[in-house]
């Protein structure tokens, strides 16, 4: 889950080129019908704080969620991860939740301290056993691992050695720890994604101090920790092929900031292009074309990250895929005779929300969004890693939860995305977020994303509407056929 992508809509952006207008091709979804492409992958996806508890089992050392989660006021509900849905000894049961909607495919990320409990050093064999154990459950019940090596959950040890994403050395321990992950795994697990969602946790976390470790850090140093954090995805890709068995696939996973033309006029989608281009200049742009935009730099001044030659060519160290997560659109934009090229509009008072007030009901994000993104790009594998809502989800006299606004939600967003596959948009499959109701990290428990509902006192999963809702889709690969 992704609050709006704050850190990344605070880019000024100066003077760019517009690229060429994007046009419509010709895609093997039937335009009209609502089916997706042969082959289309379906997930759905979690991460491994906010499911897995058992965060003092088998060796695992403290992340800077554990350590955060504990400071008073952190966390709404004044929760932690230390239970969550206990998943680390329920898989199984959870793995039959996944099998019963009919997914294919189920991305789930490592926790990085119990592979390495110091982050670095000596790695610690029963904590990467767990994964073994969960690879194999899934493929024996026909669902493809797709696993993420960081969302968030960074050891603590590194915080207080290094300063955590501040420095470089974090980025070489995380390679280190990539390069081990799909050494004992890849015969496995043939997709890997490096690093979920940049876009919040950095500035979220280095910044304004919401996320942990809580830091509220200058401009300069936030900066530099992004490009920190580029460099170890770039790093990890090299380990990753070094490491890995060959065939393995590797890319990330990035809460883009989703533009979408106000009005869909090839200027304004020119607009659009171009601040796609430039309000994700910070992560994704340097990593799939090896270099900061002017633009970028200019807003930055003296502010911008420092480097050099070397690590701009490791950070754009070639991936097979881009993962993008959407939720909400962050800029309708038309387009501008001033630099950059397009203006960003203001959102009104009125403008549709769910549950969550940050989560904007935007589904043309779903079509415009992979649509810029191959364009800008020229990206050929596009995975949509993340996309769901929260809901005030209510148990009925019957024991059922009629999760009617996400079963909107989903229709709404997946009949867009289906608009983009038919249109030839290379999006490859889609994971909804998220398989059950989990720590929702700073609102601890109060927001539920999940399909499956999770008494946390109980541990009991109960499916809502919304799961026999996507287990329709994903049985017909169509909306609405």
């Amino acid at each position: 889950m992704t609050l709006a992508a704050a850190g990344a809509l605070s880019l000024a952006t100066g003077s760019a080129r517009a690229a060429e207008p994007a046009e419509g091709r010709a895609g093997s979804a039937a335009e009209g019908t609502g089916r997706f492409p042969e082959g289309f992958v379906w997930g759905t996806a979690t991460s491994s704080y906010q499911i897995e508890g058992a965060v003092n089992e088998d060796g695992r050392g403290p992340s800077i969620w554990d350590t955060f989660t504990k400071k008073p006021g952190t966390i709404e509900d004044g929760s932690s991860g230390d239970v969550a849905c206990d998943h680390y000894h329920r898989y199984k049961a959870d793995v039959r939740l996944i099998a019963e909607l009919g997914c294919k495919a189920y991305r789930f990320s490592i926790a990085w301290p119990r592979v390495f409990p110091d982050g670095d050093g000596a790695p610690n064999p029963k904590g990467l056993d767990f994964y073994h154990r969960l690879v194999d459950e899934l493929l024996a019940n026909g669902i493809e691992p797709y696993a993420t090596l960081y969302h968030w959950d960074l050891p603590q040890a590194l915080q207080d050695r290094f300063g955590g994403w501040r420095s470089a050395d974090t980025a070489k321990a995380f390679a280190n720890y990539a390069g081990h992950v799909a050494e004992q795994l890849g015969d496995r697990v043939k997709t890997i994604f490096t690093i979920n969602e940049c876009g919040r946790f950095v500035p979220f976390g280095y910044g304004l101090g919401i996320d942990a470790p809580g830091l509220k850090l200058p401009q300069a140093e936030v900066n530099q920790a992004r490009h920190h954090v580029a460099l170890a995805h770039g790093l990890a890709v090299q380990a990753i092929r070094a490491k890995g068995p060959a065939g393995v696939r590797v890319g990330m996973a990035e809460n883009i900031t989703a533009c979408v033309p106000a009005i869909d006029t090839p200027e304004n989608i020119r607009a659009a292009e171009i601040a796609t281009r430039e309000l994700n200049a910070g992560f994704l742009n340097v990593i799939l074309t090896g270099q900061y935009t002017e633009p970028f730099l200019a807003w930055a001044g003296k502010d911008a990250p420092k480097f050099t030659a070397d690590e701009l060519a490791i950070i754009a160290a070639p991936v097979d895929f881009v993962g993008l997560n959407i939720y909400a659109p962050q800029a309708y934009v038309v387009a501008s005779d001033h630099p950059p090229g397009f203006t960003s509009l203001p959102f009104p008072t009125s403008f549709p929300h769910m549950s969550s007030p940050w989560l904007r009901m935007g589904p043309e994000i779903a079509y415009w969004v992979p649509r810029l993104a191959a364009k800008v790009w020229n990206l050929k594998n596009i995975y949509i890693t993340e996309n769901g809502t929260s809901s005030d989800d209510r148990i009925s006299p019957d024991g059922r939860i009629h999760d009617l606004d996400r079963v909107m939600y989903l229709r709404n967003y997946l009949s867009q995305l289906q608009r983009a596959a038919a249109e030839g948009v290379p999006v490859k499959g889609y994971f909804l977020w998220s398989l059950m109701d989990n720590f929702e990290w700073v609102f601890g428990y109060k927001q539920r994303f999940g399909v499956y509902h999770v008494d946390f006192k109980t541990q009991v999963r109960t499916a809502k509407l919304s799961a026999s809702f996507y287990r329709d889709v994903i049985a017909k690969n169509a909306i609405g056929a």
